[in-house]
Formats: C-alpha cells, structure tokens, sequence
C-alpha cells in the first residue's frame, strides 16, 4: 500500500483526545470494515479509527515518555499505522496491534533519546494496587500520574506494561530485551517508590 499523503497531518492531537470517546459505541464490525476501507486509502476510515484510539495511544506515549513528548510520538504511531495497515492480518484486534505500534515506536525513540533501562534486583510483594484499579479515581490517578514521573527509566517502562497496558512479564522481556526476573524486580522496585510516594 503506497499512500501519497497522511490522514492525519492537519490533524491537531489536542483537540482529537477532547473529542474522543474511550466508550466508543461503534461495534466491532464497523472498526473492522473501518480498516478494510483504511488500508485501501479511505481517509475518513482512517480518520474515525483516529479518534477511537488516540486517548489509549496517547496515554500509553505520555506515561512512558512523558508530556513533551507524548504529541510528537502519538502522531508518529498513526502515521506508521497509515503506512502499515497492508500488514495488518486481523488475527488480533486492530487496537491490540495498534498498541505493539505504539510500544515498539515509543521504545525506539526511548534508545534515540540515548535512554537506558535502569536495572534493578529486589524482593517482596507489590506495594500498591494495579494501576488499572486506581486509575478509575481522579485524584488517585493525578497522583500516580505524577509519582510516575519520579520512577527511574526502567522501572516506569515495565510498571506502565505491566500495570497500566496489562502486558505479561514474558511479553515485557521480549519487547526490553530483558529477562523475565529483571522486569518482575523492576516493578516491584516501581510499587515500591510510588507507594512511599503516594502514601506521603
């Protein structure tokens, strides 16, 4: 598929996420005939798969690379869905492929950035609840928002798979090019320093 142009260059990322829905009513077979259309070059296809997902997207961007970043990249993730729809076979959700984009986009510029994971060793059980849980309260979410940003490198990498995106550790390893005992080690190091964090 050679598209000439971008659905979303005049697209603006801010006003998107305001009018996006994470309780998108549109059944499945609509999203599936939305990409049917998208990859043969539909624009307005593309543009409503666009606003479906973006909010996820952009979340998913934001926590792993923070505010200044999150526009630049989330754009980047939909541009290189427009370009790569053609290898989009549907043995998964298009949200589901579409957040490997966006994991394996946000990694690589991780590394451009000149990044390093930190490397932890630590025992224990989790020090807080999974992030999917506390997110659904807002001042609980504000916070853990924020306590995110206090997290080494490495450790808010596998926290935010792991607890936010609902990735296995085995998953978490084979995307870092870790092992499965350094990510179990790296998240409870991130429970740890955001309990003592939200706790304060």
């Amino acid at each position: 598929m050679a598209h000439t142009r971008y659905p979303i260059d005049c697209m603006n990322t801010g006003t998107a996420l305001a009018e996006s829905r994470n309780d998108d009513p549109r059944g499945s077979s609509d999203e599936q005939d939305d990409v049917r259309r998208a990859a043969a070059g539909d624009v307005q296809a593309f543009e409503r798969l666009y606003r479906a997902h973006v909010a996820r997207i952009h979340g998913l961007t934001r926590r792993m690379l923070g505010d200044d970043l999150a526009d630049e990249v989330t754009q980047d993730v939909f541009v290189r869905a427009w370009t790569k729809l053609d290898t989009f076979r549907g043995d998964s959700a298009f949200g589901t492929w579409l957040h490997r984009v966006a994991v394996n986009l946000v990694l690589a510029r991780r590394k451009e950035l000149g990044r390093r994971n930190d490397r932890f060793i630590g025992d224990g059980e989790a020090a807080v609840q999974r992030a999917a849980g506390t997110m659904e309260r807002p001042a609980i979410r504000l916070e853990l928002e924020t306590a995110l940003t206090k997290l080494p490198e490495g450790a808010r990498q596998v926290f935010v798979l792991h607890d936010v995106e609902g990735y296995k550790h085995r998953e978490i390893a084979e995307l870092l090019g870790v092992t499965t005992g350094t990510t179990k080690a790296q998240l409870h190091r991130a429970r740890m320093i955001l309990r003592q964090y939200v706790s304060r």
